[in-house]
């Protein structure tokens, strides 16, 4: 069975990316973009306001996608991924929901940080990097 999910690619004003550490599996303890399913009834954009909001206490405008990962869920199912560009309009950065933590990243922070399962690769190859 495909799980449907978005996620989201905010930078702030100093080029860094949100992240949240992730408090549940899969990948409890790593990092990785804010996001999570899409509940029924829901557009991904609402479904991407709503996670950001919950996990990190920010609000967001969500802009263009900007790729798709099928990611192996537990069961035999897949994650249907859909992460898509946003922009802070306002809140305050607060980790909530299942994140353990939420931070900014440089580039050079990413690097260090225990990352989930293909995404430095993931945000290399879609462009979407910190400066």
């Amino acid at each position: 069975m495909r799980v449907n999910c978005v996620g989201a690619i905010v930078l702030d004003d100093a080029r860094r990316l949100l992240l949240i550490r992730r408090g549940h599996p899969p990948d409890v303890g790593r990092w990785s973009l804010p996001g999570g399913r899409v509940e029924p009834g829901e557009s991904d954009a609402v479904a991407v306001r709503r996670e950001v909001l919950e996990e990190t206490g920010l609000e967001v405008a969500v802009g263009p996608l900007a790729g798709t990962v099928n990611l192996p869920a537990p069961g035999g199912d897949t994650y249907a991924v859909r992460d898509y560009r946003a922009t802070v309009v306002g809140g305050t950065l607060t980790p909530g929901d299942d994140a353990a933590d939420a931070r900014w990243c440089t580039r050079e922070e990413l690097a260090r940080l225990p990352l989930t399962t293909g995404l430095l690769d993931t945000l290399r190859a879609w462009r979407v990097l910190p400066t």
